[in-house]
This record gives C-alpha cells, sequence and structure tokens, in this order.
C-alpha cells in the first residue's frame, strides 16, 4: 500500500481526536522507554541518555504540543475559550519544561504524566489523573 493509501485510509477510519490520541501515545511510549534512566541518573550521566534517543522523543512531543497549540490559537477552533487557554497554557508549559529536561535538568516523568492525562482524555476517561510511576 501506497503511503498516501494508508493516510486516507487512516483519515476515512479514524477521528480527528483518535489520530491525536495514538501519536501522542506513541511519543509518550518513546518518553517512557527513557524515563527511569533519566529521572534516576545523575545530571553528569544524562547526557549520554539524552544522545541514545532520549532528545529525539523529547523534541518530537514538542512538536506534537507546539501543532496543538497552534490549532488551538486558529479562530476557527470551536473549542471553549476557556479550555483552549488551558491547553495552550499547558503547551507552553510543556515547551519549557522540556527544554529544561534536554539541557539536563529536571525530570521527564512531568512529561510523560501530562500526556498521559491527555491520552485519557481524549479516550473519553475522565476519570481521576494519572501519575507517572
Amino acid at each position: 500500500m501506497s503511503v498516501a493509501a494508508y493516510k486516507r485510509t487512516i483519515s476515512e477510519t479514524e477521528s480527528p481526536r483518535q489520530i491525536e490520541r495514538r501519536i501522542l501515545s506513541r511519543v509518550t511510549g518513546e518518553l517512557e522507554a527513557y524515563l527511569a534512566d533519566y529521572d534516576g541518573a545523575p545530571k553528569a550521566g544524562r547526557g549520554a541518555i539524552l544522545a541514545q534517543g532520549l532528545r529525539t522523543a523529547l523534541w518530537e512531543n514538542e512538536r506534537i504540543w507546539t501543532a496543538l497549540r497552534d490549532d488551538l490559537a486558529e479562530p476557527a477552533n470551536q473549542f471553549p475559550a476557556e479550555l483552549k487557554a488551558a491547553l495552550i497554557s499547558l503547551a507552553l508549559w510543556v515547551e519549557r519544561e522540556t527544554q529544561v529536561v534536554m539541557g539536563g535538568g529536571g525530570t521527564v516523568s512531568p512529561l510523560v504524566e501530562v500526556n498521559r492525562n491527555i491520552i485519557r482524555g481524549l479516550s473519553g476517561d475522565a476519570g481521576e489523573p494519572v501519575a507517572a510511576e
């Protein structure tokens, strides 16, 4: 199957919400793969973990959040104003926190926790927030 046919099939079978959930789930899994090593490492040892692939996962997560933020800022976006503002604020926080982690500081767990909670919301599960492990 060609890439164009694959994209067409996905767009015909998945809602935008399902696509967002799938993409966010994938990148969250990538972040989770490095979470324990990075969060448990001394600052001096974190550069190697970033170079092993965490930096790429962080960059991709930030790209997703930037795309979400840009979509929310569009005048045509029909989300309620309060929800848009909260999600844009969250996207800005993700951007700042990502830069801290890319610099060897902070931890990955809050980024994963935010993603998990958004994934739950996209799944229609409005239960308790998911805490990072």
